[in-house]
């Protein structure tokens, strides 16, 4: 008898945070003051970095982990050149200006866990509850 069974990492797969992550890497993407920009990532990461790109003015970025958390209170800034590496399991990041547009460099490490799992990482990261 043969079974149709086809297994799949979760979450919890602990292993998959042990490996190296798969890269993925992304460049000069144009960040808006007026609406959150979602970077969304094929499969969950073991690390994100982040990098304010912009060159030739001062533009802060604000960077957090939903729509709510940019336009509201839960985010992090990054100046012009900074960056910030964050060993983090998410499968998305949202980007917005502060008061300027702004370029923006993400840079991930994935994990062999789809992202469609997503509702398995636990709490909505809906910017409520300081998760922005």
């Amino acid at each position: 008898m043969s079974s149709n069974f086809h297994y799949n990492s979760g979450v919890y797969a602990v292993g998959q945070y042990q490996m190296s992550g798969k890269p993925y890497a992304t460049g000069s993407l144009a960040v808006s003051a007026a609406t959150p920009l979602e970077v969304s990532f094929p499969f969950v990461t073991k690390f994100v970095t982040i990098k304010n790109s912009t060159t030739g003015s001062n533009s802060v970025m604000r960077v957090g982990f939903s729509t709510n958390g940019v336009n509201g209170t839960n985010y992090y800034t990054l100046d012009n050149g900074e960056s910030y590496t964050a060993d983090i399991r998410v499968v998305s990041v949202f980007l917005r200006g502060d008061v300027s547009s702004c370029t923006a460099t993400v840079i991930a490490g994935l994990t062999g866990i789809q992202s469609t799992l997503s509702d398995t990482l636990g709490p909505n990261y809906s910017g409520s509850v300081g998760v922005g």
